[in-house]
């Protein structure tokens, strides 16, 4: 389980970091607005926030992925079988 789980983070992280570094080469994280105001947070904040979301995300897509990559076996054992993961 925790090799599958590193499986899916790492790779999420370098797409995370890739992905924030072209918005923020777009976007200035000061002008950043949130319902027409300025948010007020720091740019360090901002592109902290915004890396952990973006990260979570490509997270979920690799997880969602593995999961229907799973055959029935794997999500339901037969009864007395150790499951594998």
């Amino acid at each position: 389980m925790k090799h599958r789980t590193l499986q899916i983070l790492w790779p999420a992280f370098l797409v995370a970091a890739v992905m924030e570094v072209l918005l923020f080469a777009i976007v200035d994280p000061v002008e950043i607005r949130w319902f027409g105001r300025l948010i007020g947070w720091t740019p360090v904040a901002i592109c902290s926030v915004a890396f952990l979301v973006l990260w979570l995300l490509v997270a979920s897509a690799g997880a969602l992925t593995v999961l229907l990559r799973l055959t029935a076996e794997e999500l339901d054992p037969p009864k007395g079988s150790p499951p594998r993961f």
